[in-house]
C-alpha cells in the first residue's frame, strides 16, 4: 500500500518539478483537470504521513509482551483472550514484514498456549470441573480447542451458582465475552492466511458455530456467558456485539481453501442481519469509536470483494456514526487530562481506527476500487472520510502520550500492562490487526 503511494509520489514529482511555480499556476489555469492532480498528490503526502509505522518500538514492545506474559520459557504463562487476539496479529504482522521466523514462532506458540490454558477449565474452578470446556476427551479436545469458545482468562474464577451478583465483582471474574471471542476468530483467520494453515481458519468458523446460539438468543444477545455457556453471567447486550459478529462471520464466510470444507455461517449471518435492524451505532467511548471505525473500514472490504449492496450502505452508516461520534467526544476535550485520569487501551483502540481510516482514504484514491461504489456513496463516503480523517492529529498525540515513560510509570498503564503494551504496539504497527480479509 505505502509502496504503491511512494510511486505516485515520484511519478508526480517527475512531472511537476519540470516546471516553475508561476509555469504550474499558468497550467492550472489553463488546464482545470490539473487540479485535480496536484490535488491528489497533496492528499497522497499526507496519507503517506498517517501512514508511517514504528516498526521497531512495535517489535521492541512484543518481545517484552513475550517474556512478561510466558510466552517464552521461564514464567508462568499469562493469558487474556482480547490481549492475545491483538498480539496474535501482531506477531504475524512482524514476521510479514521482517521474515524473522522467531515472530512466526512466537504467533503459533501463542495460539497454542491459548487454546490449552482458556480452551480448558480454571484449576480454581467452582464447581470443581477440569480438562476441555466442551467436554470432549483429551485427545478431540486438541482437534476442536474451539468447540465452545474459550475462558476470557480474567483473575478470579466465574460466580458460583450460589453466590449473588456484584456488579464491582464481576468485571474480575471469568467467564466468556462475545466481543473477545470475535477478537480470536480474527487472529485465527490472519494465522491461516499469513501461514497458509487452513486448520486455524476453520478453528475460527467451528467457534463462530459453537458459541453462537448461546450468546444469541432471540432478538438479543447476552454481553457475558458462564464458562460453559450454560448460564448468562451478564444478561444485557453489548452494544456493538451483533455488528462485531455480523463483520466478523460474513468475512470468515468469503475465505474459501482448496480442499477444505468448513460449514457455512448464512444461518448465524440472517440471525444478526435481524438485530442489528435500525440500530444507531454512535457512541461515546473511545474504544467503542475505534471498534466502528474499524468496522467501516472491514464493511467496506466486504464491498469490494462481493459486491453485496448491504456493504457499501453499512460503510455509510458506520462513518456517519464515527462522525457522530467523534464530534461528540471531542466536545469533552478528553485529551488533555493526565495519565492518571485517562485509560491507555481505550484510547488506543481509537487511534488503531484512525489508522483504519487513513487506508479507507488509500483505497478511495485508487480509481478502479472506488468506481465500484455507486456514485452518491462514493462522494458520501469520501466526505465522511475526510472529515474524520481532520482528526486524525490524534493518531500521533496518542501515542507519543502513551510511548512517554513517565505516563508509563502511572497506575492506569502498570493495572492494565499487557493490553496496554499489545494495543500500543498495534497502534504504531497495525497492518496484522487491519489486514483482516
Amino acid at each position: 500500500m505505502i509502496q504503491g503511494l511512494s510511486r505516485f509520489r515520484t511519478m508526480r514529482a517527475a512531472t511537476l518539478t519540470k516546471f516553475s511555480s508561476k509555469q504550474l499556476a499558468t497550467l492550472l489555469r489553463a488546464y482545470p483537470p490539473m487540479h485535480g492532480i496536484v490535488e491528489k498528490a497533496d492528499q497522497v503526502d499526507a496519507l503517506l504521513k498517517l501512514e508511517e509505522i514504528d516498526l521497531n518500538s512495535a517489535k521492541s514492545i512484543m518481545l517484552e509482551f513475550a517474556n512478561n506474559t510466558g510466552l517464552e520459557a521461564g514464567k508462568d504463562p499469562r493469558r487474556y483472550l482480547w490481549t492475545d487476539a491483538f498480539a496474535v496479529c501482531n506477531f504475524l504482522d512482524l514476521f510479514h514484514k521482517t521474515g524473522d521466523t522467531r515472530f512466526r514462532n512466537l504467533a503459533t506458540s501463542l495460539i497454542a498456549q491459548a487454546h490449552e490454558i482458556l480452551g480448558k477449565h480454571r484449576k480454581d474452578d467452582t464447581s470443581k470441573r477440569s480438562g476441555w470446556l466442551s467436554g470432549l476427551s483429551a485427545e478431540q479436545g486438541a482437534e476442536h480447542p474451539t468447540a465452545i469458545g474459550l475462558r476470557i482468562g480474567k483473575k478470579l474464577p466465574e460466580r458460583g451458582k450460589a453466590e449473588l451478583y456484584d456488579d464491582d465483582d464481576e468485571w474480575d471474574r471469568d467467564g466468556q465475552y462475545y466481543h473477545y471471542a470475535t477478537k480470536w476468530m480474527q487472529a485465527l483467520t490472519n494465522a491461516a492466511k499469513t501461514l497458509n494453515e487452513p486448520k486455524y481458519h476453520a478453528w475460527a468458523v467451528e467457534m463462530a458455530k459453537g458459541i453462537h446460539p448461546h450468546f444469541v438468543r432471540g432478538q438479543r444477545m447476552v454481553w457475558k456467558m458462564s464458562v460453559d455457556l450454560k448460564s448468562p453471567q451478564v444478561p444485557s447486550m453489548g452494544h456493538h456485539d451483533p455488528l462485531d459478529g455480523f463483520l466478523t462471520y460474513a468475512t470468515l464466510d468469503t475465505i474459501k481453501y482448496s480442499g477444505v470444507q468448513v460449514q457455512s455461517l448464512a444461518p448465524e449471518l440472517d440471525h444478526l442481519r435481524q438485530i442489528m435492524r435500525g440500530k444507531d451505532w454512535a457512541t461515546d467511548d473511545s474504544l467503542g469509536l475505534g471498534g466502528i471505525l474499524c468496522d467501516a473500514f472491514r464493511s467496506f472490504n466486504l464491498y469490494l470483494s462481493t459486491a453485496r449492496l448491504e456493504f457499501s450502505e453499512m460503510t455509510v452508516n458506520l462513518l456517519r456514526a464515527s462522525q457522530k461520534s467523534l464530534r461528540s467526544m471531542l466536545r469533552h476535550d478528553r485529551f488533555d487530562s493526565p495519565a492518571s485520569r485517562r485509560l491507555a487501551f481505550r484510547e488506543l483502540g481509537l487511534s488503531i481506527g484512525l489508522r483504519s481510516i487513513v487506508r479507507l482514504k488509500v483505497s478511495l484514491l485508487d480509481e478502479e476500487k472506488a468506481s465500484k461504489f455507486a456514485e452518491s456513496d462514493r462522494l458520501e463516503i469520501l466526505n465522511l472520510v475526510d472529515g474524520i480523517l481532520d482528526k486524525a492529529g490524534l493518531i500521533g498525540e496518542i501515542e507519543s502520550f502513551w510511548g512517554n515513560t513517565v505516563n508509563q510509570r502511572e497506575r492506569t498503564w502498570t493495572e492494565h500492562l499487557d493490553i496496554n503494551m499489545v494495543m500500543l504496539a498495534t497502534s504504531f504497527c497495525p497492518d496484522g490487526f487491519l489486514d483482516f480479509e
